[in-house]
């Protein structure tokens, strides 16, 4: 029963160690976007605005 007990822990662990990393890449995928997307957005402000 402990091992049993034992493997059923282990595999909630790793379960939401998987979702958390699932999330972190998610999470770094969207604020790369963002911050693409704002510097963008700068850029062209400063273009109009110099031109």
């Amino acid at each position: 029963m402990r091992i049993l007990s034992f493997v059923f822990v282990i595999f909630v662990f790793f379960t939401g160690c998987s979702n958390t990393w699932s999330g972190i890449k998610a999470d770094s995928s969207n604020a790369a976007e963002w911050t693409k997307e704002k510097i963008n957005d700068g850029a062209t402000y400063v273009k109009e605005k110099t031109e």
